[in-house]
């Protein structure tokens, strides 16, 4: 079967909406926290969808629900949607959308936090380095082309520095666009790790933090770990890779998406991991979405359209159109 880039911009977007969802039933849990809630470990979704996943029973925050997504695919519509309305991406009209996105917006989660106490969409970060502009930046890779290297570094810190001005987190930004811009453009894995790799040195460069550049050697080690293990198993990477930090969390999932050749497989496997195993899931799910579409889950997106009528059809449809 012959793939259009629709093909693989509807595939990321599967990739990053299922991945988030399956991912959330584990979010924040060690691996053996993990085994405690799920002695078979994540296969899927596990319960009936639209209820609530039994550890979020009572919880004052939020009670997650069975195939919900989080802040990840609500932010990375909004980065969409700030594109779709002005053909470029401003980190004002990217602002303007955020203040509309409302799951995780509470102190313990600084960096929205702060952004949406000051009210104001042209706001620019000067810390926070987490992945949460990560999560979010695929939109600015389905947008452009991945030889417009020069666009796709902009683009991310753009897309980035309303909630998230450090170094680690425009440099995982860069990287993840970059990534996903090459996987679109049907790159291999070796091709969409390099571009990666390359955007993440080049952000570090140029917006230097105040310690040594980092992110891109993080990269580089972490896929060099999963690739000399005879098997990827959840056990064995969760003492290596522990996503719970940003010289983990999006480096991890850059290494899934360029190990693995399934985004269902690399998404139950960030699952079993444990941590920041939302946003692993939907990263690596979105480049793997990209580069080989057949393999997004299609009866967890049919769950996932279920509980969050995202319409991610729709925005697929719309993004291709401006592709350049």
């Amino acid at each position: 079967m012959t793939l259009t880039g629709t093909d693989r911009i509807l595939g990321c977007l599967k990739g990053i909406a299922t991945g988030d969802a399956i991912g959330k039933q584990t979010e924040m849990l060690s691996h053996e926290d993990l085994l405690h809630w799920y002695p078979q470990g994540i296969r899927g979704f596990e319960g009936t969808p639209g209820s609530v996943i039994p550890r979020y029973l009572g919880n004052a925050k939020r009670e997650w629900r069975i195939g919900e997504t989080t802040d990840d695919t609500e932010m990375t519509v909004a980065v969409a949607r700030s594109i779709l309305t002005d053909r470029n991406v401003s980190h004002v009209s990217v602002g303007r959308e955020l203040l509309h996105c409302t799951k995780c917006v509470h102190p313990r989660l600084k960096s929205l936090w702060e952004f949406h106490q000051a009210a104001d969409p042209t706001r620019i970060a000067r810390s926070h380095d987490g992945c949460g502009a990560a999560i979010r930046v695929a939109p600015v890779g389905i947008f452009f082309t991945s030889h417009r290297a020069e666009e796709l570094l902009t683009g991310a810190r753009e897309a980035s520095v309303s909630t998230h001005g450090g170094s680690l987190a425009i440099a995982a930004a860069a990287a993840t666009a970059a990534a996903v811009s090459a996987a679109i453009d049907g790159a291999s894995p070796h091709d969409v790790l390099e571009l990666a790799e390359c955007a993440a040195a080049e952000a570090e460069r140029r917006w230097r933090g105040h310690t040594a550049p980092a992110f891109a050697d993080a990269v580089r080690t972490v896929h060099h770990n999963l690739h000399r293990l005879t098997a990827l198993r959840a056990a064995e990477i969760a003492p290596l890779s522990f996503p719970n930090q940003p010289l983990t969390t999006v480096p991890l999932a850059l290494g899934l998406a360029t190990v693995i050749e399934s985004a269902e497989e690399a998404i139950l496997l960030a699952a079993n991991i444990g941590g920041d195993s939302d946003s692993v899931a939907s990263i690596a799910g979105g480049i793997l979405g990209a580069m080989y579409p057949i393999t997004v889950n299609e009866h967890w997106y049919t769950v996932v359209e279920q509980v969050n009528d995202h319409d991610l059809v729709a925005i697929a449809n719309a993004m291709a159109q401006l592709r350049h």
